[in-house]
């Protein structure tokens, strides 16, 4: 679930430490040290890719793993500490990828603090229900070593004991694969008691939930672990004061906490080498929609829209010329027309100049032939069947933007019913405890904001072909 935009924070520099080698099991690595001024961002080279067998070509158990370099001096990573592995993450300036892009290496700090007598836990979000977005199964199928060794290397850094996966409840090929690639783990003695034998214990757990969208949010997800109502929470507290169990917690990304371990071994300012500043890294990226060939790809942050949808998606169905606009970061981030996709960049900052988001980096593209408000009253549906009705401008509000909207896509609305839309997504926008209500009223803020001719058209036309249907 696309959260809301965190503030930004100051981008940190520096490096304090590095396990990278030029080679692995026969794999080379480059090694880039600095981040120097780059002018053009991507494509991404291959021997840079952190997921490597994400279309599933090789083998997903812990022996392919193995040959692919995963679990490579997991133990000296663990060894070093919660300090070094947390300013390895500041150094490579990760955001969370999960939607809201809040960096990752001070919210991870916020657990390393003196043990009360709690534990703490990590819990892994991975309840993918933002429509478009399909990235994180795909790790979780195909790469779910990734996963598990990245929840140890985040765990150690948080001091946690254990790690609760929260796994969507529709996806039964990923589940399994996952508890085949934790039960492997255990076997080999990565995890569990003296995990990779570092004299470190640490638990790897999966939860399966219903298939509720709003249990993407980190409080609802708490909730629903701990067996009641997947409904968001109030804050403060927060989860890493008080998270699952009443215990101190962390929820990260499952993509967040998968590139934590390549982080370490090649280093923060191997990472960091890519991207625009405060938009460092690389980033799973899916692309779906009217494109010729949909897919899920590893690019280069900051890498042109455009040019990722036709180096990896082959282009728009029907040309770029043909193109209406593009959702660019999952169902609940504005959409942006074809011109303001010529020269876009994707990421955190080069979106929100656009006034959209980079969300989950889910990019649905929409050619000419759609009916963008259809398309968009659609999204509206899904939030309002989403909700779990807890804030009675979220529960309410949707309900009477879903009403509105679906007669706006015949045309049987006056225009004074555009700006009553607008005023009402507003008052949806920010008074709600979670951001659900957010992702509701922004797609709709998209569509008034760059098609509202078209919507004033279609009420036109329908004004006009009733007159002359009452005429006959």
């Amino acid at each position: 679930m696309a959260g809301c935009l965190a503030r930004s924070c100051p981008f940190i520099k520096g490096h304090c430490g590095y396990l990278g080698v030029p080679a692995v099991n026969g794999i080379k690595f480059r090694t880039n040290t600095t981040q120097p001024t780059k002018a053009k961002f991507g494509p991404l080279h291959d021997d840079d890719r952190i997921f490597t067998n994400l279309y599933g070509r090789h083998d997903w158990r812990l022996k392919g793993a193995l040959k692919r370099g995963d679990w490579y001096k997991t133990k000296e990573i663990l060894l070093k500490g919660s300090d070094w592995i947390i300013n390895e993450i500041k150094t490579s300036g990760l955001r969370g990828r999960g939607g809201a892009g809040f960096p990752s290496g001070l919210k991870w700090s916020f657990m390393n603090k003196p043990s009360d007598g709690r534990p703490k836990y990590l819990v892994v979000n991975a309840d993918e229900g933002e429509p478009g977005t399909c990235k994180d199964r795909e790790i979780m199928r195909h790469d779910p070593h990734k996963l598990v060794e990245g929840c140890l290397v985040a765990g150690r850094a948080m001091g946690a004991q254990a790690a609760y996966i929260y796994i969507r409840g529709e996806f039964y090929n990923e589940a399994s694969n996952m508890q085949v690639a934790i039960s492997e783990a255990y076997q080999a003695g990565l995890i569990g008691k003296n995990a990779c034998g570092s004299g470190y214990d640490f638990d790897v757990f999966m939860h399966r939930g219903a298939g509720a969208y709003i249990c993407g949010e980190e409080t609802a997800l708490i909730e629903s672990i701990e067996g009641k109502q997947g409904k968001p929470r109030l804050k403060p507290p927060f989860p890493a004061d008080v998270g699952v169990f009443g215990c101190p917690t962390t929820v990260a990304n499952v993509e967040t906490v998968s590139v934590a371990p390549t982080i370490c071994r090649r280093g923060g300012s191997w990472f960091v080498s890519f991207g625009r500043p405060r938009n460092s890294g690389t980033k799973l990226f899916n692309i779906s929609g009217h494109v010729v060939n949909p897919c899920t790809v590893e690019e280069e942050m900051s890498i042109p829209l455009k040019e990722l949808i036709e180096l990896h998606a082959g282009g728009v169905t029907g040309g770029w010329d043909n193109l209406l606009a593009i959702i660019p970061g999952g169902s609940s981030t504005p959409l942006i027309p074809k011109h303001v996709c010529e020269d876009v960049l994707m990421d955190f900052d080069g979106l929100v100049a656009a006034q959209t988001s980079l969300g989950t980096a889910a990019i649905i593209v929409m050619n000419k032939q759609t009916d963008v408000v259809k398309g968009i009253a659609r999204l509206i549906e899904f939030y309002k069947h989403e909700s779990c009705g807890q804030c009675t401008p979220c529960r309410e509000g949707i309900s009477w933007m879903n009403k509105i909207i679906h007669r706006f896509i015949t045309g049987n609305a006056q225009p004074g019913e555009i700006d009553m839309l607008w005023e009402l997504s507003k008052q949806i926008e920010g008074h709600t405890i979670c951001a659900l209500g957010d992702g509701a009223a922004w797609p709709v803020q998209g569509l008034i904001r760059h098609f509202r001719p078209e919507l004033e058209a279609r009420m036109k036309k329908f004004h006009e072909d009733t007159a002359v249907a009452a005429q006959n």
